[in-house]
């Protein structure tokens, strides 16, 4: 019998199947008339006008690409502005951009660890975080989710450097890590803290500042921070930002920053762009977790089972996975888009809808989305 190679494929898209875990990509359209609950456009800046010509003048300025790795050709006086300015506006000494969050996690625990360190972190981390522990060769000790003493705990076990990482905000029920607590966990037990604000940046804080500004926490001696420039700054793109020797010390020795392709001229103009808008425009952080907190109230007051937000995603509890994908499709053909988290995306294996709050949602919108969501629900939820 001849050697089939991918055979096996056939049997993991059949157990997938049967397990109600099959996705597939779905194009959208330029325009759309459905509403827009499940994007991470927090700040409702991916197509304003402002943003969009940011993005134009860079590539018409700079080109349509970076043309290279950050430390041949990739690096123009746009990154260096955007990585100025975003160190300004979260009050960290220094920034350095990267052509995706992704990559940023990565660079950040690569580079920050080791063979011969210990990394602590929480259990419901984003995949990135999980990825970047693994590529480490660090020693990785996953605790319990939110539990600074475990964290503490954990610490004590090794001697030598240590670091421990947990996301500001959780991407699958938006609850907030306990950032203060942690913190002193690591200043007691002499390890950094490393915490990805993809979903603080533009929402919390003093004017979107981020989860660290709110804590009272950034520029920290020991604490580093990684941002995604695909969220409430609307473009693309992510950034490690913290004292100047870190940023320095990643520019020399963080693969994913050396060897990968710096991030696209637009994608810079785009958020430099979305940056100086929100230095204006301050109250859109306190309109998007307003919009959140209105979705969960009314949610819950029509009886389904949803986690008080702590910053602008709103997670709803499905009774299973087959159950969400039909409940996310009748959305869909009413004519709301939302989120569909199923295992392994869920750590915890409790199937959800993921409603993501705008700041430039209007009350009808809201409340049209809250009845489309209600008179959806599977009877069970």
């Amino acid at each position: 019998m001849p050697f089939a190679p991918f055979d096996w494929i056939d049997d993991e898209a059949r157990r997938r199947a049967d397990a109600g875990l099959v996705r597939a990509l779905r194009p959208r359209p330029a325009e759309s008339a459905l509403l827009d609950l499940a994007s991470n456009d927090y700040l409702g800046l991916t197509r304003h006008p402002e943003v969009i010509a940011a993005a134009a003048e860079a590539a018409h300025r700079w080109g349509a690409g970076a043309t290279g790795s950050r430390l041949v050709t990739g690096s123009t006086a746009l990154h260096a502005e955007l990585e100025h300015e975003l160190a300004d506006f979260c009050g960290f000494e220094a920034a350095l951009v990267l052509s995706s969050g992704y990559a940023a996690n990565l660079a950040a625990l690569t580079a920050l660890t080791g063979r011969g360190s210990l990394i602590v972190s929480d259990a419901g981390n984003h995949a990135s975080i999980v990825d970047g522990c693994r590529l480490s060769r660090a020693e990785t000790a996953v605790v319990p989710h939110a539990d600074p003493d475990a964290v503490r705990k954990a610490l004590r076990t090794h001697e030598g450097r240590a670091l421990a990482v947990t996301d500001s905000v959780f991407s699958v029920d938006g609850d907030a890590a306990p950032l203060p607590e942690l913190a002193d966990a690591c200043r007691t037990e002499g390890a950094a803290l490393l915490v990805d604000d993809a979903h603080g940046l533009g929402v919390l804080g003093k004017g979107g500042r981020g989860a660290l500004a709110a804590a009272g926490l950034a520029g920290g001696d020991g604490i580093v921070t990684t941002l995604t420039l695909s969220k409430s700054l609307g473009s693309q793109g992510g950034a490690v930002l913290g004292p100047a020797r870190v940023v320095e010390h990643l520019v020399n020795t963080a693969r994913t920053f050396i060897f990968d392709t710096g991030l696209a001229p637009a994608a810079a103009g785009a958020a430099l762009g979305s940056l100086r808008l929100l230095r204006r425009e301050p109250e859109r952080a306190d309109r998007a977790r307003g919009v959140a907190t209105a979705l969960y109230e009314r949610l819950t007051a029509a009886g389904l089972t949803a986690v008080r937000p702590d910053a602008a995603v709103v997670s709803v509890r499905a009774p299973s996975a087959d159950a969400a994908v039909r409940w996310a499709a009748d959305c869909r053909t009413a004519g709301v888009v939302v989120g569909c988290f199923r295992p392994p995306s869920v750590p915890d294996g409790v199937s959800r809808l993921r409603l993501t709050a705008r700041a430039d949602l209007t009350e009808e919108q809201i409340a049209e989305a809250v009845a489309i969501v209600r008179r959806t629900a599977p009877v069970s939820s």
